[in-house]
């Protein structure tokens, strides 16, 4: 494969930079600042010129939150590979999850792209193009350690949370639950904290990063953990076949050059071979 160049100063870059990346409001004008094409690199249109405009839903760590006044994440650190290729900044827009499943966004022409940790599933694929899988993902039961909940199974008749409009939702309402559904994954844990519920069902990666936290280490415990094979991806446009290849493409360079190594472990983890190389859905 051939090495994008500067491909050397790129694994330092990615795994610290951030300046210059700046959460936008909603604008749908057309007016490009200091001017300039909306072709990028490889003849990929932009919907502003310079820039490449992010769909997301904050927050959701490790993915994507504001840290010191900047968006950061592993999709985010991903993503600014992709705009490097293309020769332009990251923009990124804050917007309802709701707006994933629909490409509204997308259609709209407010983003270029939307990356918010997202699972491929057949339903989305039918409104939006998915790039190749970046992620492996498993849903998790975080559960209060007094509850008595120590398996999934556990869950009949307890007080259940997830977050709206997520695979993790999606889940536990397929196995008879009728969770309570919360705006974002802040509002999960808020919710369990709180005690509104005893135990949630949430992507691991979220789990991983709470836990982090000692009073929540200290509270809550993983009570099981589902591999339901579900993989992220990021997606754009349906037709938008240049944007999803150059995207494509910057997720196999960093998967060969060893980046997205490095962006694994800064924000996920322990580094998990699998998560590297998943297979197509």
């Amino acid at each position: 494969m051939t090495t994008h160049p500067g491909r050397r100063t790129r694994i330092l870059a990615a795994i610290t930079a951030t300046a210059g990346l700046v959460l936008v409001a909603a604008c749908t004008s057309t007016d490009e600042g200091a001017g300039g094409s909306k072709t990028a690199a490889g003849g990929v249109e932009l919907v502003k010129a310079g820039r490449l405009t992010t769909c997301t839903h904050l927050p959701y760590p490790p993915f994507q939150s504001e840290i010191g006044g900047k968006v950061q994440g592993f999709d985010v650190a991903l993503i600014d590979l992709v705009a490097e290729d293309l020769g332009v900044k990251q923009d990124i827009l804050d917007t309802p999850f709701e707006n994933f499943k629909t490409g509204a966004f997308l259609n709209s022409g407010e983003c270029d792209l939307a990356a918010a940790g997202m699972t491929i599933t057949e339903e989305r694929k039918k409104n939006v193009d998915f790039s190749a899988p970046y992620f492996e993902a498993t849903q998790a039961v975080l559960a209060d350690k007094k509850s008595g909940i120590s398996s999934f199974a556990d869950l009949k008749g307890k007080k259940v949370g997830a977050q709206a409009q997520t695979t993790g939702e999606d889940y536990a309402k397929s196995k008879g639950l009728d969770p309570v559904s919360f705006e974002s994954s802040d509002a999960v844990l808020n919710g369990l904290r709180t005690g509104q519920v005893q135990a949630v069902v949430i992507d691991y990666p979220v789990v991983q990063g709470w836990l982090k936290d000692k009073a929540n280490a200290d509270a809550f415990e993983i009570a099981d953990n589902i591999n339901t094979g579900e993989q992220y991806g990021f997606t754009v446009k349906k037709g938008n076949t240049k944007l999803r290849e150059a995207i494509d493409k910057a997720l196999a360079d960093a998967k060969a050059d060893g980046t997205y190594k490095k962006l694994y472990e800064k924000w996920i983890g322990p580094y998990d071979e699998s998560a590297a190389s998943p297979a197509a859905s």
